[in-house]
């Protein structure tokens, strides 16, 4: 891959796939004009967030270059300029906040918050312990949050904090590898690592786990689009499987790291995901019947 383009990071693009949750649950699978304007919203998105990424390893040259794996991203390793990175980071900005403001005045303005979000972070969010992980979260309710804008449809309560958890949940393992890995130097690369230990870390990841399957629980059952399609309910199931795979993997063999690379490399949580997206889309698209769990709902 050139380095220009691995200085945007597009394997973290998968995180920004949130952006069609809106678009899935309110049943605009066949709507043309939704389809053109979330795929828009998701190429806002993925320019914003290479931006940050830019953003954040220009800040961090120096201590990217003492961690054991950060060393070889592009700036860190010298195979990209400063100069250069900089000219970059300012077109995906501005082709960013084009996109969403054409869509809408709040689309912009969310990807406006996400980018001062970021900043805040690159400035001094990512050094304090546990508001680090909340704000890598917030900025996947933005996300989120883009995706129900562009297409003008409210979004659930239950399923936004079910989004945060689970947002949580990856930041909270993330922060676990590292600890885990950078040993007694961890300091160097991640101050927050500093105020965490592990007996802490462990918990957090596996709270946050919980949290999440508990709110989808609640809202494949209580929210306005569950009463209408109570076959959601049939999603549930592969949502538990995913996050208790991906505790075992996190946990257990401390590979929460790079949840991004791991939802493609191990097949459990990849087709737990696929198969999630494929039920929800039918359920809502098609108004599957499943008699047991209407009756129950009643």
């Amino acid at each position: 891959m050139p380095p220009l383009l691995r200085l945007c990071r597009p394997k973290q693009w998968s995180k920004n796939l949130l952006v069609f949750a809106a678009w899935i649950f309110s049943g605009n699978l066949t709507n043309g004009e939704a389809n053109l304007k979330v795929f828009l919203a998701f190429l806002a998105m993925c320019a914003a967030s290479s931006a940050t990424y830019i953003f954040n390893d220009l800040a961090d040259i120096e201590r990217d270059r003492a961690h054991p794996t950060k060393k070889n991203r592009p700036l860190a390793a010298g195979t990209v300029g400063v100069p250069l990175a900089w000219i970059t980071a300012a077109f995906l900005v501005i082709f960013a906040l084009g996109i969403g403001f054409w869509l809408s005045p709040w689309a912009g303005v969310i990807l406006l918050g996400y980018g001062a979000l970021q900043g805040a972070y690159n400035l001094g969010l990512k050094h304090m312990a546990v508001l680090d992980v909340f704000a890598i979260a917030f900025g996947f309710l933005l996300r989120a949050g883009l995706g129900a804008e562009a297409i003008q449809v409210p979004i659930s309560g239950w399923l936004m904090i079910c989004t945060g958890a689970l947002a949580l949940t990856l930041g909270f393992a993330k922060r676990r590898s590292e600890w885990v890995k950078q040993g007694e130097d961890r300091e160097r690369s991640r101050e927050s690592l500093g105020e965490y230990d592990l007996m802490s870390l462990t918990l957090l990841v596996a709270l946050s786990a919980g949290l999440a399957l508990v709110f989808y629980g609640i809202y494949v059952v209580q929210s306005e689009t569950a009463v209408k399609n109570p076959g959601l309910l049939l999603t549930y199931p592969f949502v538990i499987y995913g996050v208790f795979r991906y505790l075992v993997l996190s946990i257990g063999k401390n590979e929460g790291g790079e949840p991004e690379e791991l939802l493609i490399r191990d097949r459990h949580i990849l087709l737990s995901v696929v198969a999630f997206v494929l039920v929800a889309a039918l359920v809502i698209k098609t108004g599957v019947h499943v008699p047991l769990i209407e009756s129950a709902g009643r």
